[in-house]
């Protein structure tokens, strides 16, 4: 019996490891290393945390990772890009969506978040912590906000382009406030869970964003 580095074991056809056996290992060795590596970070940061004690969770070595990822840093990576695929699996990325719908969409991402803590608690962590001197979360986050923000940027103006929106109406400065609130919120969710709705929270803030840029509204300062 030989190992491959991580653990795994087995062979086929005079020792040599079947090629699908062999990649469906790798897929479900890597998957257990990322799971494992999500709760890690979530509950001690990226830096508190070791490759050694993610490698003992799992049951290998350090250099059983390494035979995966080839750095902590592209652990992190590999982590991250994970995440982005959370929405796609989930039906739940919005993309086909607009205008209102698309802000709708946006309680309902609130809501999956709050069924699932873990990378909820990730994404909250790691988001304060990439701000930090070259972390190496830091240029995935901005690329996040940034994207982000252009979507939620869009949605409004279609919203504005049917009238339901003043033609004067800040979308950077809306969009900013709405991811703002969303992001507080899982914080707040994460220490006091049974306190706080995120939800809720997230419709009421952007209904009250919307209701004060419908035209006739009162503008800003007035």
């Amino acid at each position: 019996m030989t190992r491959d580095g991580d653990g795994a074991a087995g062979s086929t056809h005079g020792g040599a490891p079947d090629d699908g056996v062999q990649r469906q290992r790798t897929r479900r060795r890597r998957k257990e290393i990322l799971d494992v590596a999500s709760t890690t970070f979530a509950e001690r940061g990226f830096y508190n945390s070791s490759l050694a004690e993610i490698a003992a969770e799992v049951g290998i070595t350090a250099a059983g990772i390494l035979h995966h990822f080839k750095s902590k840093d592209q652990l992190l990576t590999a982590l991250l890009h994970a995440r982005d695929q959370l929405p796609v699996e989930e039906g739940g990325h919005g993309s086909e969506l607009h205008g209102r719908q698309f802000l709708r969409h946006l309680v309902d991402t609130a809501e999956r978040n709050s069924a699932r803590p873990n990378v909820t608690q990730l994404y909250a962590v790691l988001s304060a912590e990439s701000v930090t001197r070259d972390h190496p979360a830091q240029e995935w986050f901005r690329s996040r906000y940034s994207g982000l923000r252009a979507m939620v940027v869009e949605a409004l103006a279609e919203a504005r382009d049917v009238g339901e929106l003043r033609d004067d109406a800040d979308l950077e400065e809306t969009a900013t406030a709405i991811i703002a609130v969303m992001d507080g919120l899982q914080i707040q969710w994460l220490l006091s869970p049974d306190e706080v709705d995120m939800a809720a929270v997230t419709r009421r803030t952007i209904d009250a964003l919307l209701a004060s840029l419908a035209p006739g509204g009162a503008k800003t300062g007035e």
